[in-house]
């Protein structure tokens, strides 16, 4: 079958295709490795080596890049149709996201059938986004890029208000800003990802998608990405070395130079500092610099991934999930602790259980090797059937 072409740009695609791939790296740690269950903090400096708190680090760029470049797809989806089209898409794109991470995503990641605990994650955080800007669209051009720098550059100004409780002050603070969880009678639900700063990052992927209007110089678009790649992690040291803003989180010296790096990039992601945001989204920007005509094998290996950010997405998480089990099953443990119910946590049966960090990346590897053929097929199949509506939904 011959090649089928594609109107996506493909430097986006590229970017979204590694941060995808390096993010099944955390989640592979997440089910594999020593103690990774109880009490193995990869970023607690105290227990922590510096393999592992890199091997976690690297993962910090896949969220912020994520959001932010679904902020630039809508942009780029909304460029050649009304507003309200586009408002209607974002809207039902944004609960159906929700309702995915709640029923769906919930399921595969604890694979408990009575949902005793509910964590809401970067699906959640994308789709209340969604609604949000459902409605910000409306405004004009330089009133979200306002909205968004205020909220990204502003929101740790809000980081000394703390509520506690299950009152609905507090939840609402919790899902806006603070985080945390609350109890019902049957679950623990944890708002993981508080969304006010995400909702900053996506408004500014919004608007970073005028830089790939068909019209815009490429020429300027790249002097663009390389001044704000550029600027951001300057504006990252600037911020950073002196403690001066941008993180709840000071970084203090330790004992050894090396722990004292870990330190002062030890930066906060829930809710993502402005410190946070910079280090992760100024590196994405000078890749997207870099590889803007790149096509190579490499390249073309993790555009499939791209393409198919959301098929990737659940797909991965079943399929490691799965492989836990098996991993036990070989090793003569009970697949049954991978069904992982707040008895199963609360019994201690996890206590020890993992493998060393280098079968992480073994397990990695193979995964998502493993996951590039449905990803392919999915990709293609998509690229076939451009007529079917509900594909813009997977």
């Amino acid at each position: 079958m011959g090649k089928i072409a594609s109107k996506r740009i493909e430097s986006i695609d590229l970017l979204r295709g590694v941060v995808m791939v390096i993010m099944a790296l955390d989640h592979v740690r997440d089910y594999f490795h020593l103690n990774a269950f109880t009490a193995n903090d990869p970023t607690n400096l105290e227990t922590t080596t510096p393999i592992l708190f890199f091997t976690r680090f690297i993962t910090h760029y896949c969220a912020p890049v994520f959001i932010f470049l679904a902020g630039t797809s809508a942009y780029l989806y909304g460029s050649k149709r009304k507003k309200n089209t586009l408002a209607k898409f974002l809207l039902s794109r944004g609960l159906w996201l929700i309702v995915v991470e709640i029923v769906i995503m919930n399921f595969i990641w604890w694979f408990d059938p009575a949902y005793g605990f509910i964590n809401l994650q970067v699906i959640w955080a994308i789709g209340l986004a969604m609604v949000i800007l459902s409605l910000l669209i409306y405004l004009p051009p330089k009133a979200i890029l306002i909205l968004g720098l205020i909220l990204v550059f502003g929101h740790n100004l809000l980081d000394n208000i703390n509520f506690e409780g299950q009152g609905l002050l507090a939840v609402l603070w919790y899902i806006l800003h603070q985080g945390g969880g609350i109890f019902t009678e049957n679950r623990f639900i944890l708002f993981m990802y508080p969304i006010l700063p995400w909702i900053g990052v996506m408004s500014l992927g919004y608007i970073f998608g005028i830089l790939y209007k068909p019209d815009f110089p490429v020429n300027r678009r790249k002097n663009l990405l390389l001044w704000l790649g550029a600027g951001c992690l300057m504006l990252f040291l600037i911020l950073r070395i002196p403690n001066l803003y941008g993180d709840p989180q000071p970084w203090v010296g330790q004992e050894t130079t090396a722990y004292t790096i870990l330190s002062f990039l030890n930066v906060t992601k829930y809710p993502p500092s402005l410190v946070f945001l910079l280090v992760t989204l100024g590196p994405a920007f000078l890749f997207l610099y870099v590889t803007e005509n790149i096509k190579n094998l490499a390249t073309g290996f993790f555009l499939v991934f791209g393409r198919v950010p959301f098929f990737y997405y659940v797909l991965h998480i079943l399929v490691i999930h799965l492989a836990a089990m098996l991993g036990l099953v070989i090793t003569g443990g009970d697949w049954k602790i991978m069904i992982l119910s707040g008895n199963i946590i609360a019994s201690g049966q996890l206590d020890g259980y993992g493998y060393s960090l280098w079968i992480v990346y073994l397990v990695w590897i193979i995964i998502v090797i493993l996951l590039y053929f449905p990803s392919k097929w999915y990709m293609r199949y998509k690229l076939q059937n451009r007529d079917k509506w509900w594909l813009s939904y997977l």
